[in-house]
């Protein structure tokens, strides 16, 4: 009967089959194994990311500072798409679906998954407070 060698674990299991796998895989010892493995790996990957940043830095591709100055270039972060800008003018209200979309039987649109979009209330919210009282410092 063929073994399953576990690479975690670096062992050969003594039979392949799916309950032998499944109680090895669900073991303590595997589990460590492999949260060690990726913690090994990200470390690996961090310290690359450091090495090649220190590199580069010291070969003058990166300025001491990237936050004392703005790009030359103009902003790094490109501007809001212009949907996400809160509502259209009036008489650019959108009629229908989006393009390549169909209206669902029923006529009505699903609610999506997820939370709710936020957009900024045309008014400030008012908030009930106490009455003003003295500050006995004044």
């Amino acid at each position: 009967m063929p073994k399953f060698y576990c690479d975690y674990c670096d062992t050969y299991l003594t039979h392949d089959s799916p309950s032998v796998r499944k109680t090895h895989c669900s073991g303590r010892k595997h589990k460590e194994n492999v949260r060690d493995y990726y913690q090994k790996w990200m470390e690996e990957q961090a310290q690359s990311l450091i090495d090649k940043t220190t590199t580069a830095f010291q070969q003058g591709r990166i300025p001491p500072n990237l936050f004392s100055a703005p790009p030359l270039g103009g902003p790094m972060i490109p501007p809001p798409h212009p949907s996400m800008m809160g509502p259209p003018p009036p008489g650019m209200m959108p009629v229908g679906p989006p393009p390549g979309m169909r209206m669902p039987m029923g006529g009505h649109m699903p609610m999506m998954p997820g939370p709710p979009m936020m957009r900024p209330l045309p008014h400030p919210m008012m908030v009930p407070t106490r009455p003003a009282m003295p500050r006995p410092d004044r």
